[in-house]
């Protein structure tokens, strides 16, 4: 299991929550473990989760499905876990419609559901020897993002500091990761934190530590994450919400080195490199004055933008295949294709949860598809609908049938085929798999078709 992982334990029942905490500690993960809406509902608002494990049934009437709805309006990509004490298939179907990432009934074998989160949360990005840096295992195609691994192959040996820039679900912490492991660093620690939603005390215990009696709770001497980072690498996530006063701190221990627990008398040595992340305009809220200019410009000695999956739309096609391979194998279910129409309807989505939102749609379409082809059917009812919205009136497609009228077959297929390799950014694998062709025969029509 991914070291960093947070997962939030929404379950009423006391001693399982306590197991399932525990087993997930032991494998390395973080938890977060509440019994009601009300407190699931704050976590979602103010934090960053990697996964959700939530009880079907809650206390005080409220059905554990509204903690799913209420992730999805908050963290539309969290990948969530239902745990229910039947075998209702109503109830599992409902909880996949709302966009469940998988469905356990108690009484379940805790490893199962390790497999389980280990394959829901994403893996570290990798670079794959001289490949650009790719996002779970694919190469975009775009090319504002290969000019984002260009800059970034050369960046991550050095120790320069890099300000990554983009919206939620862009893979900012996994790009943040794939400069650590490339870096000459890879073999000290990783620590992420999420700036957002601490407070200025917290924000500073954590890191920088503290000492034994520094404040009310502080039983022991307590290392931050600056000094547990030493000689390795602190990723410091939605740094835009940052207080202003903890800024300033950050900003010292940046120019000299040198971290001060609270509490304490002796300044402590560390070498860590700092690699930040927003989902504001930081230069913006250098003019509003709610960031500072001098910090603005110690983090952003290389700084890139992740491009949100509604702008390289070209992508899709090739995330889409390898997130249908990897949902097949983890499912054992042999599903190799994908109508045209479902395919216009995820090119035409916005994906407000960009790359981390599709892989979830694809292996929940995976599990509620009947035959081994994908349908618009099998595609949640949001992505389907716009691929409705956006069909062609009829008036369109009698111009567009028009428009094909008196010319030979021959004429047709090749306007149909270089529709199809425009619809895929030109992938040819995706391609044939639509055309429901062979590799081969495509490879030979397109040189037949001059295409």
């Amino acid at each position: 299991m991914r070291k960093d992982a947070v997962i939030l334990i929404v379950e009423t029942d006391t001693s399982l929550a306590a197991k399932l905490s525990a087993a997930i500690q032991s494998r390395g993960g973080k938890t977060r473990v509440v019994s009601s809406f009300a407190d699931a509902q704050k976590i979602l608002e103010t934090e960053s989760l990697d996964l959700v494990l939530c009880a079907t049934h809650l206390d005080k009437g409220n059905d554990g499905l509204a903690v799913l709805t209420e992730a999805r309006r908050h963290q539309p990509a969290l990948p969530i876990i239902v745990i229910s004490s039947t075998a209702d298939i109503n109830v599992c179907k409902e909880s996949l419609k709302l966009g469940a990432y998988d469905y356990l009934v108690r009484p379940f074998d805790m490893d199962e559901l390790i497999r389980m989160i280990e394959q829901a949360v994403p893996p570290s990005l990798a670079v794959r020897g001289s490949e650009d840096f790719v996002f779970g295992g694919v190469l975009s195609r775009n090319p504002a993002m290969q000019g984002v691994y260009r800059v970034l192959r050369r960046v991550a040996p050095t120790d320069l500091p890099v300000l990554i820039e983009g919206e939620s679900g862009t893979g900012k912490e996994l790009t943040a990761r794939a400069i650590h492991d490339n870096s000459n660093r890879r073999q000290k620690a990783f620590f992420p934190l999420n700036c957002a939603g601490l407070s200025e005390s917290l924000l500073e215990s954590e890191l920088f530590g503290h000492v034994k009696g520094a404040f009310t709770g502080a039983a022991v001497d307590r290392k931050g994450l600056f000094q547990m980072a030493d000689k390795g690498t602190l990723f410091l996530d939605e740094i835009g919400d940052m207080p202003l006063v903890m800024q300033a701190k950050l900003l010292r221990v940046l120019e000299d080195g040198l971290v001060m627990p609270v509490g304490g008398s002796t300044p402590i040595r560390v070498d860590v490199r700092v690699i930040s992340a927003t989902n504001h305009d930081l230069a913006q809220l250098v003019e509003q004055k709610k960031f500072r200019q001098d910090l603005f410009f110690r983090i952003k000695g290389v700084s890139v933008t992740l491009s949100p999956l509604r702008n390289r739309p070209q992508d899709i096609p090739e995330l889409f295949g390898y997130f249908l391979k990897e949902a097949c194998r983890d499912i054992n279910c042999d599903i190799h294709l994908i109508t045209e129409p479902a395919m216009r309807a995820l090119m035409n989505y916005s994906w407000p949860g960009n790359v981390r939102q599709l892989r979830h749609v694809v292996r929940t379409s995976v599990v509620l598809c009947d035959g081994d082809t994908l349908d618009l059917r099998d595609l949640p009812p949001d992505i389907s609908r716009v691929r409705q919205l956006q069909a062609p009136t009829a008036a369109q497609e009698m111009l567009d049938f028009g428009s094909m009228a008196g010319k030979s077959l021959s004429e047709v297929e090749r306007e149909h085929i270089r529709r199809t390799l425009e619809l895929t950014g030109h992938n040819r694998s995706e391609t044939a798999k639509i055309l429901q062709i062979g590799e081969r025969t495509l490879y030979r029509k397109i040189k037949e078709y001059g295409l």
